[in-house]
Formats: structure tokens, C-alpha cells, sequence
């Protein structure tokens, strides 16, 4: 038994005598490539260089200048008492931080040719996570009229709420110091992936009382609007649908001194496209 375990021991020996002088050339050769490695490091730069600069990645443009233009509302509205051509358009320019704002909406009676048109030019500033401040000025004119039009002084708050509700609340001061403001609110609820249901909310109030432009003070009016559209592409998408228009107050009394109804109810068609 003796005899086995000093015949192991021999044997382990010997195996270890003859891997450690066959090994340790390798091993001393890298040990002196590695010490020349280090002892001829050279900076990350000069190293960099080295390579084609034509291969490298492209760099990430984070000051980059976009646009969109959105025809929102090109419709037809109709009802038993008479019939309209409606817009309502935005469109923007500028970066995620800072844009310039152009927004434009309108009415023409396709009867008599009265009606209002409304333009915005605003500068907009990324306040926090999907909400910007603008300010700017607007301009009003009332066609089939002596009036000229007036302008505004806007400032205004756009963004998007909880639960993707889109919220546009502003304040207009015109040129004569009138002070008055608007609330809008819609919501897009996706039926299918191309059939949306689009209702939308308006209210406008007023300080003053503007005889020349038929507003009262208080509350002037209230929209209800629910439109359903199919859209062949994101960029095109023709709808119809259903507008509730209540006047109220001394706005009310200018409509019916004028002959107007001071609630109604259109049926509308149109279309809706982006560029």
C-alpha cells in the first residue's frame, strides 16, 4: 500500500516538472507582449484616428427644424334653416422646445356669403411633459359687414391631459382692452384602427359686451361636435357628423335681434388631411 502511494507521488511530480518547462516560454513571451502593451499605450484619440472617419456613425441631430400642416375641419354643414362652408386649420414649424403657431378657423353661409373667419399667429414655448404656453396676436373679421375686423393679444396654454384629452385654453385681450377667453377640449376614441370617433367641446366667455361683433357678456356660446372618420392613411380621412350650437345670454339677444337662431342643429360632411 506503501508502495502505491510513494509510486503516485513520483508520478505527480514528474508530470508537473515536465508541464512547467513547457509552458513557461508561452507564458513569459505574452507576459513581455503585455508589458509592452502597457508601457506603449497610446491616447484614445491618436488611436481613434487610426481609423476611417468615413465608417464612423452618424451623430445624433437634436436641433433639428420640423413642420406639420393639419386640415382638421374642410366641411359641409346643413341643416332645414340654411347651410355653411367651415374650416378650422393648424400648422407649426420649429423644434421639440420652441415652435411658431399658425391656426386659422371660419365660417361662410353658402346663401347670403356672411361669415367669420379667425387667424392666429403664436410662438410657443415646451413648458413641461406635453404642455406649451403661447402667446401671439389674432385677428378677427366678420364678412358681409361694415365692421373691419379687430385683433387680439393672445396668450394660451395647449396640450395634452390625462387620459389624451387635447386641451386649448385661451386668453384674448383686443385692441380696445374687450377681455375674453376660449376653452376647448377633444378626444380621439380609435373604434378600429382607421375608424375614429372624434368629439369635441367649446365654450367661449366674455368681459365686455362688444355690440359691433354681437357678443354679450358672460357666457357667449357652447359647441358640441362628434365626428366619425375613416381614415384611408394617417394623412387622409373623410368623416361626417353632428354640431350642437348653443348662444347664450346677450349674445343670444344679438342673434335674434338679427333674425338668428340661437340653437342649432348641422349635419356635417368633410374631409381631414395632414402634410
Amino acid at each position: 500500500m506503501n508502495f502505491l502511494k510513494t509510486g503516485f507521488y513520483y508520478a505527480v511530480a514528474v508530470i508537473s516538472f515536465f508541464s512547467y518547462f513547457s509552458y513557461a516560454p508561452v507564458v513569459m513571451a505574452e507576459g513581455k507582449q503585455i508589458g509592452d502593451r502597457s508601457t506603449n499605450l497610446a491616447p484614445t484619440w491618436e488611436i481613434a484616428n487610426e481609423y476611417n472617419q468615413e465608417n464612423w456613425p452618424s451623430v445624433i441631430k437634436d436641433n433639428q427644424i420640423f413642420w406639420l400642416l393639419l386640415i382638421e375641419e374642410l366641411e359641409y354643414r346643413v341643416n332645414d334653416a340654411d347651410s355653411s362652408f367651415n374650416w378650422d386649420a393648424h400648422g407649426w414649424v420649429g423644434g421639440d422646445y420652441r415652435r411658431l403657431w399658425l391656426k386659422t378657423d371660419g365660417e361662410v353661409n353658402t346663401e347670403d356669403g356672411e361669415g367669420d373667419a379667425e387667424v392666429q399667429l403664436l410662438y410657443s414655448q415646451l413648458v413641461w411633459s406635453f404642455w406649451e404656453w403661447q402667446a401671439g396676436v389674432r385677428y378677427d373679421r366678420i364678412f358681409g359687414s361694415e365692421s373691419d375686423g379687430r385683433a387680439f393679444v393672445v396668450f394660451g396654454l395647449q396640450g395634452l391631459a390625462p387620459y389624451f384629452f387635447e386641451v386649448d385654453a385661451a386668453l384674448f385681450v383686443s385692441e380696445d382692452g374687450d377681455i375674453s377667453a376660449r376653452l376647448s377640449v377633444e378626444y380621439e376614441l380609435l373604434l378600429t384602427q382607421r375608424l375614429v370617433l372624434q368629439p369635441e367641446f367649446e365654450v367661449n366667455v366674455a368681459a365686455q359686451e362688444v355690440e359691433e361683433f354681437e357678443i354679450g357678456t358672460g357666457f357667449n356660446d357652447l359647441e358640441l361636435e362628434m365626428r366619425l372618420r375613416y381614415e384611408f392613411s394617417r394623412r387622409f380621412a373623410p368623416y361626417i357628423g353632428i354640431s350642437w350650437e348653443r348662444k347664450f345670454a346677450g349674445t343670444a339677444d344679438f342673434a335674434r335681434e338679427e333674425g338668428e337662431s340661437v340653437d342649432e342643429v348641422k349635419f356635417l360632411g368633410g374631409l381631414r388631411f395632414t402634410f
